[in-house]
């Protein structure tokens, strides 16, 4: 499936996992073309240039390739359409109130990973060695695969070059781990306490197996609904349980076994419907071959399911507020053909001259 102009705009993302290689497929040119000056630019470079396993992903702790004074930034977020790097806390426009705040934002090739601290060499006699932090300025991928589990793509990153220069080489390089969330202490005015989520409040009544084998479940059934209705009708038991005459009602009709018993219903009804029009054919071949005969009856199978299919639909869309609406509609338009026509019987017209009045004519009158 082709990438939409929506993906290609919200690009932007904080999940450190690839879930899959989309972002490797090509971008229409008519999605950088901007309809209204409202609508966001939308960026990407050529597919070639576009990384396929992201190694620098949010929440991992970076520096920026020639910084000097070795500064470390989080990493909020990664467009991959446009190998870009958004670092958390970087603002451009710092120091401007006017303008709206815009995180910093870093090409993937510039991004060298925090590996730690380490204890430095003295340059002097005397002098105790600093600890100085270490970044990785090479990565490796090494055994990229699927995980089923979590679904999406796992690798190991191995440190190849560092900065500065360390003799252990092909470390690999843990992936960052998830803050953990801070659950709050609950409102007792707004949130449901523990205690009453684990309070019991359904108590099943005692279901007596003589009852139970001495109801009929129809009849039982048909007698209870009465007494809903119009309780004095049918003296009836109020200590039972109600569960037992309500068993279909409070049952899920959604049951997995329950859509397998109407879909197998369903199967055994056409089955026996095409071998009853087979049948039919046979009977009277009117020399016709079996072979020509049984293409008859799966044709008129076919156009009798097509039949039963259209006026199934047919009676859904007749709900009940279409049905009312129909009959206002009628009604409606019954009033308006019943106003026309009276005013058409008391319609009264001037006299004029050259007017004829059918049945009332001169020769008519004298005879």
């Amino acid at each position: 499936m082709s990438l939409t102009r929506i993906q290609v705009q919200r690009a932007t993302t904080v999940s450190p996992w690839t879930r899959d290689f989309r972002h490797l497929l090509p971008v229409p040119k008519h999605f950088q073309n901007r309809q209204t000056w409202f609508d966001p630019i939308t960026k990407a470079v050529r597919v070639k240039d576009r990384i396929k396993y992201w190694n620098v992903v949010p929440g991992d702790q970076i520096c920026i390739r020639g910084d000097t004074r070795k500064t470390t930034h989080e990493v909020l977020s990664i467009n991959k359409f446009t190998n870009r790097v958004y670092l958390k806390g970087a603002n451009l426009h710092e120091g401007k109130q006017y303008k709206t705040p815009v995180n910093r934002s870093v090409h993937y090739s510039r991004c060298m990973l925090y590996m730690g601290e380490q204890v430095g060499k003295a340059t002097s006699v005397g002098e105790q060695p600093k600890a100085i932090s270490v970044f990785a300025r090479r990565i490796g991928v090494r055994d990229p695969h699927w995980d089923p589990i979590l679904y999406r793509w796992n690798w190991k990153r191995l440190v190849l070059a560092t900065d500065p220069y360390t003799p252990k080489t092909k470390i690999e390089l843990e992936w960052p781990q998830p803050e953990e969330r801070d659950h709050k202490e609950p409102n007792p005015l707004l949130d449901t306490t523990p205690e009453t989520v684990r309070e019991i409040t359904y108590k099943p009544p005692v279901f007596s197996l003589s009852k139970l084998i001495s109801l009929e479940s129809g009849i039982a059934e048909k007698a209870y609904l009465r007494t809903l209705f119009n309780p004095s009708a049918v003296p009836f038991d109020t200590s039972a349980p109600m569960e037992v005459y309500l068993t279909k009602e409070l049952s899920n009709p959604h049951s997995r076994a329950k859509k397998q018993a109407r879909w197998q219903a369903a199967a055994k009804r056409k089955s026996v419907l095409f071998k009853k029009f087979v049948a039919q054919e046979l009977r009277n071949l009117n020399g016709r071959s079996i072979r020509d005969a049984r293409a008859e009856a799966a044709f008129k199978y076919r156009q009798k399911l097509e039949e039963e299919r259209k006026s199934e639909k047919k009676r859904r869309w007749l709900t009940k507020d279409r049905l009312a609406k129909m009959d206002r509609k009628s009604k409606r338009k019954a009033r308006k053909a019943e106003k026309q026509k009276e005013k058409l019987n008391q319609l009264v017209l001037r006299d004029a001259p050259n007017q004829f009045i059918p049945g009332k004519s001169a020769r008519r009158q004298e005879a």
